[in-house]
């Protein structure tokens, strides 16, 4: 009798502690704005837009002003990241480059990588800490950490097994995401953390949250924690995406909307 009480006491609590870890996770609209964008790579906590537009130049607007950066000879910006507004790194992925801009879009360094030896084959670039850039190594299939100053290569990962879909950091944080796994290294490039992918195909990142694209389904993946929760949110179709502390962008080729991310 006595152990069937210890079992009953053993199953409540372990319920009870299930129920307490399970949150619910919301987001609702609560802004939106028209823009004419081809792509939008970056919302500041000022609402300071990061966006290029269908002739490939890379624009910077603020509630009052817009300043411009073009660079025709290295045709599309593949990608963008803007964590850093102080060094604004765009990635050309056709012609291997990246160019590092500051916040007035003036270019403080040109990289490329087809002339720098040995030859990278770059497909994802991604932002690091002081003059450095987290690069994916297309032929080797390893992330490495590259100083744009002294040209060299800080690091490398191990060598992962599937192919890359997204490339995400931070200072601290770098978050890679292929078909099999998202891996997450610390800045010294050690793998802190590997989950599952189940069909998490984008991300976005900020310091306080990621989130992960499956179809038109959001998820988030609180920082320190391993379980990815779904958000509950209005049914979409969802081209772009982004997130900023507690708000999540959403963009549809014409309007930016803005939704409040609440976390039960």
């Amino acid at each position: 009798m006595q152990k069937l009480i210890y079992l009953f006491l053993f199953f409540s609590l372990f319920c009870f502690s299930q129920q307490e870890t399970e949150k619910y996770i919301s987001a609702t609209l609560k802004d939106s704005v028209s823009i004419e964008a081809k792509n939008i790579f970056g919302v500041d906590n000022f609402k300071t837009l990061y966006y290029t537009t269908k002739n490939n130049s890379f624009h910077k607007k603020t509630k009052d002003t817009i300043i411009t950066y073009s660079n025709f000879q290295l045709g599309e910006i593949t990608s963008a990241n803007t964590f850093n507004p102080l060094k604004i790194n765009l990635f050309y992925k056709d012609f291997n480059s990246v160019v590092i801009l500051d916040n007035r879009l003036t270019e403080i360094s040109k990289i490329d990588f087809s002339t720098i030896q040995p030859y990278k084959n770059v497909s994802f670039v991604t932002s690091g800490f002081d003059n450095s850039i987290w690069i994916f190594n297309q032929d080797f299939q390893i992330l490495e950490l590259y100083n744009y100053k002294t040209k060299k290569i800080k690091l490398k990962t191990v060598p992962v097994q599937s192919n890359v879909l997204d490339l995400k950091s931070d200072y601290n944080y770098c978050y890679l995401l292929t078909e099999n796994y998202l891996y997450i290294y610390n800045y010294f490039g050690s793998l802190i953390r590997k989950i599952k992918n189940t069909g998490y195909e984008k991300l976005a990142f900020n310091e306080a949250h990621l989130v992960l694209k499956k179809e038109n389904q959001l998820f988030l993946l609180e920082k320190n924690e391993s379980e990815i929760q779904p958000i509950e949110h209005p049914k979409m179709l969802i081209k772009q995406f982004l997130v900023t502390n507690e708000t999540v962008y959403i963009y549809d080729e014409k309007l930016l909307r803005y939704y409040q991310l609440k976390i039960e």
